[in-house]
C-alpha cells in the first residue's frame, strides 16, 4: 500500500519533493497508526462488499472498518456477520489487494467468534474496533481479542472508540479517561490508535452540528477532545493516535452562512471549478475541520463517504516548509536546544519546545510523502480526484 498510489508515477514525482513510503499489513505499528489516514466506514451488510473493497483501494483509500455496530439495525446483524464470512472468502479467492481491513464489533464474544469462522482468510484482517470503549467493557474486548490472536496465530489491533456518555459528562470525565488510559496503557503493542465518537457526544445532549459548523464549534465537544488529547495523546511516549471525527455530511444543502473556503488557493487553472464543487457538497467546512483536528492533537479521520477520503488525504501531506523546519530542529547539532530562524524566514524555531512537534512531523512525512515547494493542497486535491 501507498498513499497516493492511485495517481500516476509520472505525476506523483512532479507534486512530491519525498514521496510517501510503501507499507503493509505487517508494518510497525508507528507506521500503520499514522498512515491509517481517512478510514472509510462501510455497513457489513453490503451484499457487494467485497467489490467494494476493492473499488475503494483502487481509489487510495488505505483503511477500512466494515461495521457490525450502529450502522446496521439490529435485527441485521447475524446477516451481516455471515456476509463478512462470505465476503473475506471472495476477496481471498481474487487475492486483490486490500487496504487495512478492521470489523467494528458490537460485543467482545464477536470477536473470537468471527475470528474462527473466517478462518484462514482471517489473514486478509487487520483488528478490531471497539465501541464505547470503558476500563470496565475495554477489559473483556481486550481480552477476548489476545484469545483471537492466540487462535489464529495473526497479529491482530485493536482501536477503541471512546463515545461513551461518563466521556460526557462532566463529573465522570475524569476518572473514566484515567482508566482507559490504565487500560489501553497495559496493551500498549494492541491499541493501533484511538477513535472518536462525536456523533454518540452529540448525542448525549440532542444536539447535532450544521454543516457550517465543525466539531470545534460545539463547545461541549471540543472540550472532550481537548480532555482526550490531554491524558491519552501526550508526546511523552504514554500517548497514543487519536483520529479525528466523522464528518456526516456528503450532500448539498441551502447553506445558512458563506462559504468559508477561501478563493486564493484556487485562481489558476480548474482550481477554481474544484472550489466550486467543494462548497456545492459541503466539503469546505470539512477541510477546515481537518486543519483544526491537527491543529489539536489529532491524525486521520473517520469517513463515512469516499468523497471525504481525498480532502483528508491531501491536507494530510507534509508541507515543504514544515519538512524544512522539522528537519532544522531535529539536527544533531541542534541537540542542545537553542532558537534558530526557519529556512524560509518567516519564524522562529525553538529547538527543545518544537523537537515533539518535528519528530511528529517527521513521521507524517514518511507516510504521507512532502510536496514540492510550489505545490500546496489543491495541486494535490486535485491530481488525488482525477480533476
Amino acid at each position: 500500500m501507498r498513499h497516493f498510489s492511485q495517481i500516476s508515477p509520472a505525476v506523483r514525482e512532479n507534486l512530491f519533493f519525498r514521496e510517501p513510503c510503501t507499507f503493509d499489513a505487517s508494518s510497525p505499528a508507528p507506521v500503520l497508526s499514522a498512515a491509517l489516514g481517512a478510514t472509510l466506514y462501510s455497513p457489513a451488510t453490503r451484499p457487494r462488499l467485497a467489490d467494494d473493497v476493492i473499488k475503494q483501494a483502487g481509489r487510495g483509500v488505505v483503511s477500512m472498518v466494515l461495521c457490525l455496530e450502529d450502522s446496521i439495525d439490529d435485527a441485521d446483524v447475524e446477516g451481516a456477520e455471515e456476509n463478512l464470512v462470505v465476503q473475506f472468502a471472495d476477496l481471498a479467492r481474487r487475492e486483490a489487494d486490500v487496504p487495512l481491513l478492521f470489523i467494528r464489533v458490537r460485543e467482545p464474544e464477536q470477536i473470537t467468534d468471527l475470528v474462527e469462522r473466517l478462518g484462514d482468510t482471517v489473514r486478509l484482517l487487520s483488528g478490531f474496533v471497539l465501541p464505547k470503549f470503558t476500563e470496565g467493557r475495554g477489559e473483556k474486548f481486550l481480552t477476548a481479542l489476545g484469545n483471537a490472536e492466540k487462535a489464529c496465530g495473526q497479529r491482530l489491533f485493536a482501536m477503541p472508540v471512546l463515545e461513551s456518555p461518563e466521556l460526557m459528562h462532566l463529573e465522570t470525565r475524569t476518572e473514566t479517561l484515567r482508566g482507559i488510559a490504565r487500560l489501553v496503557g497495559r496493551h500498549r503493542d494492541r491499541v493501533l490508535a484511538l477513535r472518536l465518537g462525536v456523533t454518540d457526544f452529540c448525542s448525549a445532549y440532542g444536539l447535532r452540528r450544521a454543516p457550517a459548523m465543525t466539531a470545534y464549534d460545539v463547545q461541549i465537544v471540543s472540550a472532550v477532545i481537548g480532555d482526550v488529547v490531554n491524558m491519552l495523546g501526550r508526546a511523552d511516549g504514554t500517548g497514543f493516535t487519536i483520529t479525528g471525527p466523522v464528518w456526516e455530511y456528503f450532500r448539498h444543502q441551502e447553506r445558512m452562512f458563506k462559504p468559508q473556503l477561501r478563493r486564493s488557493p484556487f485562481q489558476e487553472g480548474s482550481a477554481e471549478k474544484l472550489r466550486t464543487e467543494l462548497i456545492e457538497h459541503d466539503l469546505d467546512g470539512l477541510l477546515r475541520e481537518i486543519e483544526l483536528d491537527r491543529a489539536n492533537g489529532l491524525l486521520g479521520k473517520t469517513c463515512i463517504h469516499p468523497t471525504h477520503v481525498e480532502p483528508v488525504h491531501a491536507l494530510s501531506v507534509v508541507s515543504h516548509e514544515e519538512f524544512s523546519d522539522a528537519q532544522d530542529i531535529l539536527r544533531p547539532e541542534r541537540g542542545g536546544g537553542g532558537v534558530l530562524r526557519s529556512a524560509y524566514t518567516n519564524k522562529m524555531n525553538e529547538v527543545k519546545p518544537h523537537r515533539a512537534w518535528a519528530r511528529r512531523t517527521l513521521q507524517r512525512a514518511e507516510v504521507f510523502g512532502v510536496a514540492r515547494e510550489d505545490i500546496g493542497f489543491v495541486e494535490l486535491l486535485a491530481a488525488a480526484v482525477g480533476d
